[in-house]
């Protein structure tokens, strides 16, 4: 499995553009961020390529929801534009959710006035459209469920099986699910009973532990054994690391390389 770093979230210590360099010097295979908006793309891409390593993905639905049937039009017109970015910046992926996040994650709308009929539904056509863009594209779409309780009180999609039935039912090989165990791990726990059952559809995993969100060690989570789990189903994508360190990023970096 290969490696990536979160850079948004670890190498805080150095400015933006020098934390390409200290990925790769840490070892790691790739790096992802966040947002890309408020990014100097040109000089995103020059930091990567100076570093020799590839960008593996980022968001790429920002403030806009799946869940509302209102702003189809325009998640899908930003979404296009996301796609625009990952091509220009040899990125393969990009990140999408249920919900439009602000700040920090926060969640924009629950859309408590939509039922959830609604809100699935709506997903679900919505998903069709990312997919048929993925492949046309040739940009894979990971949807990407988060936690309720901590992080993003008020996201709609939760559980990794509701978004695993959803992209097999589309069955797009184009359309796949970020799981993040840390998120995961606070939902619905039974991280490798979900590995076992889901990860046929898994397109990029996150790691943290949890409680806390730092790096491997410092929570609950045993993860030589969701690492073995993994293994056991042939997972071949990308394991990023999108966690704050419990100290300094050197420390979780220590911690993250004596598990892969």
């Amino acid at each position: 499995m290969k490696t990536s770093a979160c850079i948004d979230a670890l190498y805080g210590e150095i400015p933006f553009l020098e934390r390409f360099q200290a990925a790769k010097d840490d070892g790691f295979d790739a790096v992802e961020f966040w947002g890309w908006p408020e990014k100097d793309l040109n000089a995103v891409k020059e930091a990567a390529e100076k570093a020799g390593i590839p960008i593996c993905g980022f968001n790429g639905d920002a403030d806009l929801s799946l869940i509302d049937p209102e702003q189809t039009e325009a998640y899908m017109e930003y979404l296009e534009k996301s796609v625009e970015t990952a091509k220009f910046l040899g990125a393969p992926c990009v990140t999408i959710h249920s919900n439009g996040l602000g700040d920090g994650g926060i969640v924009i709308n629950a859309y408590e006035n939509l039922s959830d009929t609604v809100k699935t539904c709506t997903m679900f056509r919505n998903l069709e459209k990312c997919a048929a863009l993925a492949e046309k594209s040739g940009i894979q779409m990971n949807l990407e469920g988060l936690n309720i309780t901590t992080d993003h009180v008020g996201n709609y999609l939760k559980y990794t099986s509701d978004a695993a039935e959803m992209i097999r039912l589309i069955g797009s090989p184009k359309l796949k699910v970020l799981y993040d165990v840390y998120h995961m791990q606070i939902n619905e726990g039974c991280i490798c009973d979900t590995i076992k059952n889901f990860g046929d559809t898994f397109g990029h995993v996150h790691i943290a532990d949890a409680p806390g969100r730092h790096e491997p060690g410092t929570g609950e989570i045993y993860f030589p054994r969701v690492y073995r789990a993994l293994e056991e189903i042939g997972y071949q994508g990308y394991v990023g690391y999108e966690l704050f360190p419990q100290t300094t990023t050197a420390e979780a970096v220590k911690a993250i390389m004596t598990l892969v």
